[in-house]
């Protein structure tokens, strides 16, 4: 492979911003839920690299055919991997397309096909396009995927906020995670946070049932939460983390007096034997799965007494999709109002207009 821009590449990046930006010379785009994916063709050879330079071509190898029927012989393209399903991108199916059997990947590259949605153009030819405005590289990546084959896709784009603002409150059922803001004469620059995201956060209370050590040892790293389903079960459904040095230190002593003989009719009592987590396959505290890596995730239970407000995203298959932050304890709950009634349901919005037959 000999092209202008080599891989590994590292994506430009956004930082977060509270609400919708208004300025003049902003274009905006959905953000996709999926996996970030720079694709290079050079002729015959095609590599799908991710953001942390870990290759997916081997994982989705009905993404790499039709991408060579969609771009010209010697490309750089950036853009996003998702599964779309009638109720939206679907993470989790996404997620288990990385599975290190090729059988595995072959059924499931049929079963639970992805698609390619493209949002930049690095290199086009001879050309390095990196140098040049986003105007110029979207003008001709547009130019590209006129005619693409289906599940190969060019992402909505407008220069008008109201509009945005439509897709970040709308599109949010299906999926998309809010709103991307980049400068129309930005040029592309590799790993930085030069362009701004708008994403949806929200509360709930839950209750703390149990941490994890930091990797360093010292102190809290995070806080696994639940909340209550309709038959009354304590359900994992994620962590709150991303705590100072100080406030690692901190909560592991306001946690110490709820160790006390923890494990007594614990919930997830089960879930502290080794040999549950070894078959969890992800699905407790404790569980591995090849999303770990081999790290040691195994947690100190706490009663299950604590309250506490935390700020997420979104939920899916009843859990939160990124991690939570803590924003408070609340003394004033009791944990059996720490119910999934507290949490936003949002209708899923129709992909028709991007995705069209394909759902």
């Amino acid at each position: 492979m000999d092209l202008p821009v080599m891989p590994p590449v590292r994506p430009m990046l956004a930082k977060s911003t509270p609400s919708l930006p208004r300025e003049p010379g902003l274009a905006y785009e959905p953000k996709w839920d999926g996996f970030r994916c720079i694709v290079f063709r050079d002729g015959d050879e095609i590599e799908l690299g991710s953001r942390n330079d870990r290759p997916l071509t081997r994982y989705f190898p009905e993404l790499a055919e039709l991408l060579k029927a969609a771009l010209p012989q010697r490309c750089v393209v950036d853009g996003e991997i998702v599964v779309v399903t009638d109720q939206g991108l679907d993470f989790d199916t996404l997620q288990q397309r990385l599975h290190p059997a090729a059988s595995r990947v072959n059924k499931l590259a049929v079963e639970t096909p992805a698609s390619f949605v493209a949002f930049d153009l690095l290199a086009l030819g001879d050309r390095d396009l990196t140098k040049e405005p986003f105007t110029e590289r979207r003008r001709e990546l547009e130019s590209l995927l006129e005619a693409a084959p289906g599940r190969i896709h060019l992402t909505p784009i407008t220069h008008d906020p109201d509009v945005a603002q439509d897709w970040f409150t709308r599109f949010e059922g299906a999926g998309f995670d809010g709103v991307m803001a980049k400068a129309d004469e930005l040029p592309y620059l590799q790993d930085k946070r030069v362009m701004l995201k708008i994403k949806h956060e929200r509360t709930a209370d839950c209750v703390v049932a149990g941490y994890r050590l930091h990797k360093d040892g010292e102190g809290v790293g995070s806080l696994l939460l639940g909340l209550f389903d309709d038959k009354g079960n304590l359900n994992h459904v994620g962590v709150a983390s991303s705590f100072t040095a100080a406030r690692r230190r901190e909560l592991l002593g306001e946690l110490a007096p709820l160790r006390e003989n923890a494990l007594d009719n614990h919930p997830w009592r089960n879930w502290a034997d080794a040999v549950a987590q070894a078959s969890a396959d992800g699905k407790m505290p404790g569980g591995v799965s090849r999303w770990t890596g081999g790290k040691d995730l195994s947690w100190e239970p706490l009663r299950p007494e604590l309250v506490a407000e935390v700020r997420y995203e979104h939920v899916q298959s009843g859990r939160f999709r990124h991690g939570g932050r803590l924003v408070r304890f609340r003394a004033d709950r009791t944990p059996d109002s720490c119910t999934y009634a507290q949490l936003d349901e949002v209708a899923p919005a129709e992909l028709d207009a991007i995705f069209g037959a394909e759902r």
